[in-house]
């Protein structure tokens, strides 16, 4: 599965949840989400800087998706239940399907053992090490995913990230018109981020510009979702164009104009308020390269 799939879907309507609930339904997802992961790791085709690895999201599904493994099947981790599922072919219909509901995660590794070693793959595969350390967490000491209890914080979960995978669609194809190089918006499950890069014309030998405009449900920086737009090679701060009232600009370990899910959520029209931020965010980015 290539790139974002929303087949209709619109921008959902954001409560705001108690932010430690989300916090725990997003620190378990992520968890989950390394499902998806070690299999692209293990069985999808190697692609440069790890590309192979990240995943789409599906708005039907309300999930994140593999691009195809080497036998052809994909999987998808559906975000507000965790529901496991490997697939065949391109449509949605599912050939077996897990949940993650009351079961620690030596439980999802031989249930994918199990069905990707019918399909002759490698099971052993899934036992690489990771590349990347994740953020603590009882799962990681074998405890049980627990998604019945987070119900509505994992629902907003999704609605997060379907109005990211909108949001940032939009980004790509203005970027498009622009006559410049966009990537998809990929979800990397490392940071569990949802991106787009843009990559601007090199003014020198060595100066070539990338603007990332993306979501995180959070972080160590930021303990709530937020939307970002990212510079690099970073700029001199003074230089740094003024932002609409929703964001601010991020300046410690990394530069990026954020807008987080507080002000997102009290904002009276939260979609046109998130693009807009958006949209200003990445021209003053890209006039910074200019």
């Amino acid at each position: 599965m290539s790139g974002i799939i929303m087949r209709g879907s619109d921008w959902m309507p954001l409560r705001g949840i108690d932010q430690r609930r989300l916090s725990e339904a997003r620190l378990q997802a992520h968890y989950a989400v390394q499902w998806l992961a070690r299999a692209a790791r293990a069985y999808v085709p190697p692609q440069p800087d790890d590309e192979h690895t990240n995943l789409g999201w599906d708005g039907a599904l309300g999930g994140l998706t593999t691009h195809p493994l080497k036998d052809g099947t994909w999987l998808s981790l559906k975000i507000t239940d965790f529901t496991l599922a490997l697939h065949v072919g391109g449509g949605s219909t599912h050939v077996q399907s897990f949940s993650l509901d009351g079961r620690p995660d030596a439980q999802a590794r031989q249930w994918l053992s199990e069905q990707l070693g019918a399909r002759g793959l490698n099971p052993h595969a899934l036992d690489a090490p990771s590349p990347y350390e994740m953020p603590a967490h009882a799962v990681s000491q074998g405890a049980a995913y627990g998604p019945a209890g987070l119900s509505d914080a994992l629902a907003e979960l999704a609605a997060w990230f379907g109005n990211a995978g909108l949001s940032l669609a939009s980004i790509q194809r203005q970027m498009i018109g622009r006559k410049l190089a966009a990537s998809p918006a990929r979800c990397w499950p490392h940071h569990f981020d949802l991106a787009t890069l843009t990559t601007l014309p090199a003014r020198n030998a060595d100066a070539t510009g990338y603007v990332g405009a993306g979501f995180s449900p959070g972080d160590e920086y930021y303990d709530e979702p937020y939307f970002y737009v990212s510079v690099y090679p970073e700029p001199d701060p003074t230089a740094l164009p003024s932002l609409p009232t929703l964001g601010h600009w991020h300046l410690r370990d990394f530069v990026a104009a954020v807008a987080t899910a507080h002000k997102i959520v009290a904002a009276k029209n939260q979609q046109a308020e998130t693009d807009g931020f958006l949209r200003a965010a990445v021209d003053g980015a890209i006039k910074v390269f200019s």
